[in-house]
């Protein structure tokens, strides 16, 4: 069973019409997402194909029924799409968009939580269930469908984990990416929580990186989960208060350093990896264990 989007989601593009969400749009009509409309302001009663553009996301829901958005456009106008799409309905929202302010990301969040509605990102790769619905920017033909769960801030490193992935002869059910802005809406703890529901997930990779505190949450899941965990911190060697890659990922404090954040992912259960490509044999003496 899917976790987030499935075959049964009504996905709208908020920016069809602009050069990124045109060739999204055109990937997921040749991969069978299930897309039902754009939104674009003013370019309503356009066509990508044959998905029809409207000038509103309520106009989407409406007409199309949709549930679930995924928004590239520039960052100024993130907030304002954001909140529109929450008021019209939607209930799944992917930011594709990168260098959203950060008070516009508070308010999103804060905004998003309060009407239960699930926000990925700003500056998130997406959300895929392989076979079933791709709202995200890793494409179709690298995926394969099994039972490893990711959920991960970097969609660099969650491209690695795929083709280790596929390389062992495994594949994944869902793959989360939650974006990499300081703000971000939905978060590992949340997913994690939800991949030890899925009858459809038998192992979870965790990919985190430095700053915030989002593996002391993870851990206090990961302590009552039944299913195991891989979890991998990228930044060991960062500096503290440097930026490294991501906008979110700068060391304020010891507790956000690689080492500490290693630390309590271990002590809650989950297998720590020090290097990305431990997975394989890591996931190999687990098994042997299990048996």
């Amino acid at each position: 069973m899917p976790i987030i989007v499935k075959e049964e989601s009504k996905v709208i593009i908020q920016g069809i019409t602009g050069n990124v969400g045109r060739a999204f749009a055109n990937r997921m009509i040749q991969y069978n997402t299930p897309l039902v409309a754009g939104v674009t302001p003013g370019k309503g009663g356009q066509y990508i194909q044959s998905i029809p553009v409207y000038n509103s996301v309520e106009e989407a829901v409406v007409l199309a029924h949709a549930d679930t958005s995924f928004i590239s456009i520039p960052p100024k106008f993130v907030k304002q799409a954001v909140l529109e799409a929450i008021d019209a309905g939607i209930k799944v929202i992917v930011i594709y968009s990168e260098g959203v302010p950060i008070h516009d990301s508070m308010e999103m969040v804060h905004y998003a939580k309060a009407h239960q509605v699930l926000l990925f990102g700003p500056n998130s790769a997406g959300v895929v269930s392989p076979g079933k619905a791709n709202v995200s920017d890793i494409h179709d033909t690298i995926l394969k469908q099994g039972k490893v769960g990711v959920v991960s801030r970097s969609g660099t490193l969650t491209y690695e984990v795929i083709e280790m992935i596929n390389k062992m002869g495994l594949g994944v059910s869902t793959v989360v990416c939650l974006g990499g802005d300081p703000v971000i809406g939905v978060q590992h703890a949340d997913i994690l929580q939800r991949f030890e529901k899925d009858p459809e997930t038998d192992t979870v990779i965790y990919i985190g990186e430095i700053g915030g505190n989002d593996e002391m949450l993870s851990a206090e899941i990961i302590k009552q989960m039944t299913k195991p965990v891989f979890a991998y911190i990228a930044g060991m060697y960062a500096p503290e208060g440097k930026r490294m890659g991501h906008a979110g990922a700068i060391i304020r404090n010891s507790s956000e350093t690689a080492a500490q954040k290693q630390q309590i992912l271990k002590e809650a259960g989950a297998v720590v990896l020090d290097v990305l490509v431990d997975f394989p044999r890591s996931y190999s003496d687990k098994a042997v264990i299990n048996k």
